[in-house]
């Protein structure tokens, strides 16, 4: 998810309203025929043709009419208004992020287990699933990745700053945010140049997915404003900031693809998702980036599952399609092929995913250091507003870092901009 998505998506916050409530449901009224055409609405950008095409060459009579419909936020909105009455498609996915406000209706979507049993989602990571299921305990969709996170450094701008350049050795050196602050003024001091990209997205977004609660309790109260861990993590990004080692270079701004190229940072935050960007945006640092853990204890930023809508014309062809794609087995060779990095466990634990490197990286331990950073994430509560306050608070540091906000008033100005974006 990019800034601009980050943004939109509070749009989608009232737009979701529109949705009426309803009763939970099983398989609607369409088609029994498992290989009826159905449609699927994915987003772009996260190689679903190919799981299209290698669903069709595994079964060949499926007909599968594939709209990649846009970026995230336009496929929910798009989703959110054929729910309000419009057609709905077959099957859709839908990003994590905008999970909760369809799960305030869960009627609006096929309950899977009706059509996989009540043990459905014992293949998948415990909260991958959990962000899934509604409080009824319907299953409105099944995970098909998640977004482990990792930094990606450069190995020879480290080398040149006397700094260590083996993944271990740089995880063990920046275990701590504390850690990875001194290791960037370490950095600065000997080149003269910024260690971080910027604070928002490398260091905020990575340090409030590793709180125990977020944004809401468990019981899905707003403790936005009130949570320690929230605020202490906004601090760290802070902190980072007033050392005097971030770019200040907005993730996805016009200064960051050419940044990974040019040597204008050399770490930048790494989800699973976004390690194919380097490749395109910096081709010609083949070999030069190496990816570690990042400090503290795991985390996730990202995933997405696929949903039957209730009023689906063909639930059973698009379920045919959930069984073989999204199975452990399904999920390991579509990582495999596209790097899109699996929720179901057994994928997470074989060695086609924990023994995956690439040479881009320097051969570093690519599989391992994701599969870990999920496998260790502290999964809590999100609820309706989860994307608009974070938005909110992004939008503060990314302000900070232009200058336009003290480093003093960057939480008070985030908050005030949550409030108002929820109507308070």
């Amino acid at each position: 998810m990019n800034r601009r998505k980050i943004a939109l998506s509070v749009a989608l916050v009232g737009a979701l309203a529109l949705v009426s409530g309803c009763s939970s449901g099983g398989a609607g009224e369409g088609s029994d025929d498992p290989n009826a055409e159905f449609e699927f609405w994915s987003f772009t950008g996260i190689g679903q043709k190919d799981s299209v095409d290698r669903y069709r060459e595994k079964n060949p009579d499926a007909k599968v009419k594939l709209s990649e419909v846009g970026s995230t936020t336009e496929t929910a909105t798009a989703l959110t208004a054929a729910l309000a009455g419009g057609r709905v498609p077959d099957l859709v996915m839908i990003q994590n992020d905008d999970l909760p406000k369809f799960l305030e209706n869960p009627g609006n979507f096929v309950d899977l287990r009706t059509l996989g049993g009540d043990d459905l989602g014992d293949d998948y990571l415990d909260w991958a699933i959990g962000g899934a299921t509604a409080e009824d305990g319907s299953i409105i969709g099944i995970p098909t990745d998640v977004g482990g996170l990792s930094f990606a450094y450069r190995a020879d701008l480290f080398e040149a700053a006397g700094l260590p350049t083996d993944p271990a050795e740089v995880a063990e050196m920046w275990s701590t945010w504390d850690g990875f602050i001194e290791m960037g003024k370490k950095y600065t001091a000997a080149t003269g140049e910024p260690f971080v990209d910027n604070v928002e997205t490398s260091v905020f977004f990575s340090t409030v997915n590793q709180v125990s609660e977020k944004y809401y309790s468990p019981d899905g109260e707003l403790i936005y404003d009130s949570n320690p861990e929230v605020e202490e993590a906004f601090d760290v990004a802070v902190r980072t900031y007033e050392a005097g080692i971030s770019a200040s270079i907005p993730a996805w701004s016009s200064g960051w693809a050419p940044g990974k190229a040019n040597a204008a940072f050399a770490v930048t935050t790494a989800p699973s998702w976004m390690l194919a960007g380097f490749k395109t945006d910096a081709p010609e640092t083949e070999g030069k980036w190496r990816i570690a853990s990042i400090p503290g204890v795991g985390g996730n930023w990202g995933g997405s599952v696929i949903a039957i809508p209730a009023r689906a014309d063909n639930p059973e062809a698009a379920w045919q399609y959930i069984e073989t794609m999204l199975s452990p087995e399904g999920q390991t060779e579509h990582f495999a092929t596209t790097g899109t990095f699996p929720a179901a466990k057994d994928a997470l634990e074989s060695e086609e995913v924990k023994g995956y490197t690439d040479p881009f990286f320097g051969d570093s331990p690519v599989g391992a250091t994701l599969s870990e950073s999920v496998l260790q994430f502290n999964s809590f509560h999100n609820g309706p507003d989860t994307s608009a306050i974070g938005a909110a608070l992004l939008n503060a540091l990314v302000d900070m870092e232009a200058g336009n906000v003290k480093p003093a008033d960057a939480w008070k100005t985030g908050l005030d901009s949550a409030k108002a974006a929820l109507g308070g």
